[in-house]
């Protein structure tokens, strides 16, 4: 049953989950071991996941954890041609935002077991984050938080059309995020089925999660939120299960290996996977996206949408993409399922589209394409 275990593993396992109150004397009783022992054995079920630490408690039967960005963004968009030097009139939106947070937020408003993983400041902005995806359900018990760092903060300047004019990222915080933080919580890792990381993280706290990965159980998901942050990745992919990234995120991270410009998603993600990364998902806008396995690639047709505003679809695309992936659902399957809550999520001037939910996402499956069965 469980095959990662030593026998005596098994066996204080197995004493845990029929009492989790049990002590550690009593183990050692039934079991004939020292006490010593038995908390050796124990150490090892909380490093390989199977217990959460003190107190011996299990973990949830299907949980994913998102760790990454999250951000507090500020949108102003211009009611007539912006003039430098002096003051314009504006209309503003506020919201949460941040790669790793917005798929948190739609993964938890989809029902899966959530946890949210990030660094905030310690300020007013942070306690507000933090109090949204609790009233969500969503568990933000790991979250850092920090004083050296205010959260961080993205303000886009629009033109009259809607256009970015300009674009200002405070984003220090993420520095802080060192490898220590990920042993802290690494219990709570290697306890999820599933882990999706974005590269705002720091390079080396990146490489460790990766490297850690590989006697892990949870299978491991990553997006390259941007051409300059995805170069954070190791050179070794090999413990990255899904990869989701744009064309030009694809061209960015392997010309390191003298590969490409690719001018097509099916050769940069077969690129991808023969780099070691188990699927590949490399995404093509209103075009859909591509899913690369072994030598396969299939490409995954487009939703037809009435777009509203962009913000958070590739966000939700990823999300709806685990979501699926969490039910056990192939990666071609779950990736156009995660195409429909993206092309959806443009429907809404939102990041996270206000009306999702599992019986939303259901009432709307009839929108995808057939695909021939190969």
């Amino acid at each position: 049953m469980f095959a990662d275990l030593a026998q005596q593993e098994a066996a204080v396992l197995k004493l845990i989950e029929d009492n989790p109150f049990v002590g550690q004397q009593e183990i050692a009783d039934a079991l004939g071991l020292a006490r010593s022992t038995v908390a050796a054995h124990i150490v090892q079920l909380v490093q390989k996941g199977y217990i959460l630490g003190r107190g011996y408690v299990l973990p949830h039967v299907s949980r994913v954890v998102c760790m990454g960005g999250a951000v507090f963004d500020r949108k102003y968009r211009a009611r007539q041609p912006l003039v430098p030097e002096t003051s314009n009139p504006v209309d503003g939106m506020r919201s949460f935002g941040g790669v790793a947070r917005n798929v948190a937020e739609n993964l938890g408003l989809l029902g899966a077991s959530t946890s949210f993983i990030s660094i905030l400041g310690d300020d007013e902005t942070g306690s507000a984050l933090l109090a949204h995806l609790r009233q969500i359900g969503i568990d933000v018990s790991q979250v850092l938080t920090s004083r050296e760092r205010p959260t961080a903060e993205y303000a886009a300047v629009l033109d009259e059309k809607g256009d970015l004019s300009i674009g200002l990222a405070d984003m220090g915080i993420f520095d802080l995020f060192q490898p220590a933080h990920l042993e802290r919580v690494w219990p709570h890792l290697a306890s999820a089925n599933l882990v999706f990381c974005d590269c705002n993280l720091p390079a080396e706290t990146l490489r460790l999660l990766i490297e850690r990965r590989k006697d892990a159980r949870f299978r491991l998901a990553f997006d390259a939120v941007s051409t300059h942050k995805v170069m954070r990745l190791p050179d070794d992919l090999s413990g990255i299960d899904f990869l989701f990234m744009n064309l030009d995120e694809a061209n960015a991270l392997m010309a390191r290996r003298a590969l490409g410009p690719f001018r097509d998603a099916e050769a940069a993600a077969l690129a991808l996977v023969d780099a070691s990364v188990s699927h590949a998902i490399v995404t093509r806008g209103a075009s859909g996206a591509v899913v690369a396995e072994g030598t396969r690639v299939r490409p995954v047709p487009a939703v037809t949408a009435e777009p509203v505003e962009m913000t958070g679809a590739g966000d939700a695309m990823i999300a709806g993409t685990l979501q699926a992936l969490l039910s056990g659902k192939p990666a071609f399957e779950a990736a156009r399922i995660g195409t429909l809550l993206g092309a959806l999520t443009t429907e809404s001037a939102a990041s996270v589209h206000p009306e999702l939910s599992p019986r939303f996402l259901e009432a709307n499956m009839h929108r995808l394409q057939p695909v021939e069965r190969i």
